[in-house]
């Protein structure tokens, strides 16, 4: 259900080398949140570092709306970078698992296993 790899980089490191990879297997970075310095904006004291990106091929979204529109709940893919007990991890939930979600949907499996792909690549390139 998760793909989750370690990395040595710190975050911010990781998550511009993930940025970096994003753009490199031709998908968009539309947002990233840095969830550590809005919940102190917002007076929550969060020790962790974490950055989530909101990535998107125009291509293939358009292909999973076309098939259900429904899954715009899903979309854009997140990829987060984010430290854990001391350690740098670059992470997502699977395409695929977020397809298991939506009953009749199982036509996108293959755009869907498609991107799972591309996005593994990305994190396994900015590890």
């Amino acid at each position: 259900m998760l793909y989750v790899k370690d990395t040595p980089k710190d975050v911010p490191t990781a998550a511009r080398d993930l940025e970096e990879a994003v753009k490199r297997n031709k998908f968009g970075v539309l947002h990233v949140h840095d969830l550590q310095k809005t919940l102190q904006e917002k007076g929550v004291d969060f020790p962790n570092a974490c950055r989530i990106l909101e990535v998107c091929n125009p291509q293939r979204a358009v292909q999973v709306l076309t098939g259900n529109m429904g899954m715009n709940m899903a979309l854009p893919c997140r990829i987060s970078v984010y430290q854990e007990q001391g350690k740098t991890k670059i992470g997502m939930i699977r395409p695929t698992a977020l397809l298991a979600l939506f009953p009749g949907a199982s036509d996108l499996k293959t755009v869907a296993e498609d991107v799972e792909r591309e996005t593994m690549r990305m994190i396994d390139e900015a590890r």
